[in-house]
């Protein structure tokens, strides 16, 4: 019997045309042997919609058109398990379109890979595969990501992190305060977005200040940490869970500036539909054996120490003056879900999908053993006969 897998993309998001890149990449690579794949298009205003256009990556083109040849569904759970229905519902006969056994969201960016998504699949009970609602949130931000593998002996950084609204209301105690932190250059990041969208580099403090007022426009919180002048980036995957976490082979991607752009990921030298897989890059990346087994096992244990599952991406930053490795960020659901870092392994992408489902699977089964409940109840006649709360 077929599993029926629901893929979820798109989503409130700036990442969110790479986002339906990477899902199309996905369903198309997974086995229709194994499962009846269930395509759920996230729209820009959170509207969910289903369909058998939505494999075809030329049909998002035309979205008004494709949408209008779909249909609107949500999510309902009974005494039976979890259904995508129509919505509105039939007036007769049922609504419901399938039966949901496991998820698969292939998500980029806030209000999706944040945890946001993973709560909604959590509460209703579905298994999904990628990491939870916590690993997911600390991997989005990108400063309490930093705290947390610090606290790990983990090489990162440092940066400072403030609200916007605390740079418009004061911009020089904020430009002050970072000015005696690092000096010149800096970057400048959103604490909560993929993608290297709004981040920039500042060699000036009218750069800087410039830098931040962009930044704003896409985060509330803003980090800002010491740029590495003489820099080379390199990325590794990670896949599986807490027990067994192994990494991929190291990239090193080619950037056209300073830093790695939103254009150099999904545009350069390739068509928009390869996504991170079609960016310039080297595999594997032209390092010592020494730092690639050092940043493959820093991998690893970054992926352990934020309790990630499912696969994921960690990108480094090497001082080359220095001779510095730096965790820089983790991207807890990839661009192309990484494939491209485990096919020069010898992981096809379908055998990479199975292992993330079958991920999900084992955390669901794990989490049966788990009590959610407590044999009392408080609001028994008995118990409720002079309570008034914790205060009394």
């Amino acid at each position: 019997m077929k599993i029926n897998l629901a893929v979820l993309f798109g989503g409130r998001s700036v990442e969110h045309e790479v986002s339906v890149i990477s899902a199309v990449q996905a369903m198309l690579s997974l086995s229709k042997d194994k499962y009846e794949i269930i395509p759920v298009y996230i729209t820009k205003s959170g509207l969910f919609y289903t369909g058998d256009a939505l494999f075809e990556i030329e049909n998002y083109k035309d979205l008004k058109k494709l949408l209008e040849s779909c249909e609107k569904v949500i999510f309902t759970k009974d005494d039976n398990g979890v259904y995508l229905e129509m919505h509105p519902a039939r007036k007769f006969g049922s609504s419901k379109i399938a039966r949901i056994d496991v998820a698969l969201p292939v998500v980029h960016g806030t209000n999706v890979e944040d945890g946001t998504l993973q709560g909604m699949l959590q509460t209703f009970g579905i298994p999904y595969a990628g990491c939870d609602v916590i690993s997911s949130a600390v991997g989005m931000d990108k400063f309490v990501m930093k705290t947390m593998l610090k606290e790990a002996a983990i090489p990162v950084l440092e940066g400072m992190c403030f609200h916007s609204k605390d740079f418009f209301r004061d911009p020089s105690t904020v430009l002050d305060g970072i000015e005696l932190m690092s000096g010149y250059p800096v970057i400048v990041k959103p604490v909560n977005l993929g993608s290297s969208v709004g981040i920039k580099v500042a060699s000036t403090r009218s750069e800087l200040e410039h830098a931040i007022e962009d930044a704003a426009s896409f985060s509330q919180r803003i980090l800002v940490e010491r740029a590495v002048e003489n820099l080379r980036e390199i990325n590794c995957s990670v896949l599986g869970d807490y027990a067994t976490a192994r990494p991929s082979v190291c990239e090193e991607p080619v950037g056209s500036g300073e830093i790695l752009s939103y254009n150099d990921k999904y545009k350069s030298g390739s068509k928009s539909s390869k996504g991170m897989s079609g960016a310039s890059r080297k595999i594997p990346a032209d390092l010592s054996v020494e730092d690639t087994e050092k940043i493959r096992s820093l991998a690893v244990k970054t992926f352990k120490a934020l309790n990630c599952s499912g696969v994921a991406r960690i990108d480094f930053l090497i001082d080359c003056d220095e001779n510095e490795i730096y965790v820089n960020e983790i991207n807890t659901i990839p661009g192309s879900l990484s494939f491209y870092l485990w096919e020069p392994a010898g992981v096809k992408y379908s055998d990479l999908l199975d292992e993330l489902i079958d991920l999900a699977l084992k955390r669901e089964r794990e989490k049966e053993n788990l009590n959610f409940s407590y044999d009392t109840n408080l609001l028994s006649e008995n118990s409720l006969r002079g309570l008034k709360g914790t205060k009394g």
